[in-house]
């Protein structure tokens, strides 16, 4: 617990990922009693043995404070404030575990980014709405935003966006991550915010591409340029604001991540690009990269919404066709001449 803080009640925060660890000890030093929950039990058992995730976050020392939990309904039990932090494929199936043990009355801040692949319904499912369709309406909104785990974790400064369709839930996640060093903006724009935090990764995903085909900055401005438009384009379709986009889930989260080497999306694109396959990348990195699961999802979801998606059309053209680098590039900068607005 950091000087001044009082105690807060329980938090508990689903999946131990990088992100999920670092929330996890964000607010177990916010004063809240933490648990930290994650599937993989075999490095749960490592987390609680040397107080440390040497698997995902290595070098950070977690708090005392936060206990490791291996039993869900455990961790759940008396929480004021639920963290969702798992993979985008795997937030469906834990929220259904999770149904029968969240109590009625906790906050719920979904800090989990991508589009589900299209389901039985054939759409692309955001995350808000693939706890709402297991879970129902509740007092709930996204935290996402340019924050990287490996800096946060280090008290580096930070700056999100939590979003809810209502913006006094926004603004209860706002108060319960709030920091000096890690700020959270409120806004009511939930369809904008997710989708902005979502596609970013598809755009991470083309910037890799072109720094592993050696392409430079000139390049890349251009690219995120343009990556920005595609993006406020499907987005305001799909019915969130335009200037959700020039804020810090949209452009903010699009720079950092396309740019850091952090980003596990920037560096598949860029072994992509120097033709390793894609099973053998994902198996190095050892961890998800959204894009790979939200570019087919995201495309699916320009098709329904008569949206014209170049980068991410290439995207998955790559990704899931086998089509080169070296081609996708060439296609993108063979298109027709227009005017920029």
């Amino acid at each position: 617990m950091t000087p001044g803080s009082e105690p807060r009640g329980r938090a508990a925060v689903l999946g131990a990922g990088s992100w999920g660890t670092t929330l996890a000890a964000h607010l177990a030093g916010r004063g809240f009693q933490t648990r930290l929950w994650d599937a993989d039990r075999p490095n749960l058992e490592r987390i609680r043995a040397d107080q440390e995730n040497r698997k995902y976050l290595p070098g950070i020392a977690l708090p005392d404070s936060l206990e490791v939990i291996f039993d869900l309904a455990e961790t759940l039990e008396g929480a004021a404030l639920v963290v969702w932090a798992v993979p985008s494929v795997a937030l469906r199936d834990v929220a259904r575990a999770a149904r029968a043990h969240l109590p009625e009355n906790a906050l719920e801040a979904c800090a989990t980014k991508g589009l589900e692949p299209t389901g039985d319904d054939g759409r692309a499912h955001r995350m808000s709405q693939v706890l709402e369709a297991e879970l129902g309406e509740r007092e709930r909104a996204v935290l996402v935003g340019p924050s990287h785990a490996e800096e946060v974790s280090r008290g580096i400064p930070t700056s999100i966006v939590a979003a809810a369709r209502r913006i006094e839930w926004a603004e209860a996640v706002q108060q319960a991550f709030f920091a000096p060093r890690f700020r959270v903006y409120a806004q009511d724009d939930l369809i904008g915010v997710e989708l902005g935090s979502a596609l970013k990764n598809v755009i991470a995903l083309a910037a890799g591409i072109g720094d592993g085909l050696g392409y430079g900055d000139n390049s890349k401005g251009a690219l995120l340029t343009r990556g920005l438009a595609e993006m406020s384009r499907l987005g305001c379709a799909a019915g969130g604001r335009r200037e959700t986009f020039y804020g810090l889930s949209g452009v903010g989260d699009l720079i950092t991540t396309a740019i850091s080497r952090h980003s596990r999306n920037r560096r598949v694109g860029e072994e992509l690009a120097r033709g390793k396959s894609l099973a053998s990348i994902l198996a190095d990195l050892g961890q998800v990269a959204e894009g790979v699961h939200t570019a087919p999802a995201a495309l699916a979801l320009a098709a329904e919404l008569g949206v014209e998606t170049p980068i991410t059309r290439e995207v998955c053209a790559v990704l899931l066709e086998g089509k080169s680098a070296q081609d996708a590039l060439a296609d993108l900068l063979s298109r027709d001449p227009k005017r920029e607005s």
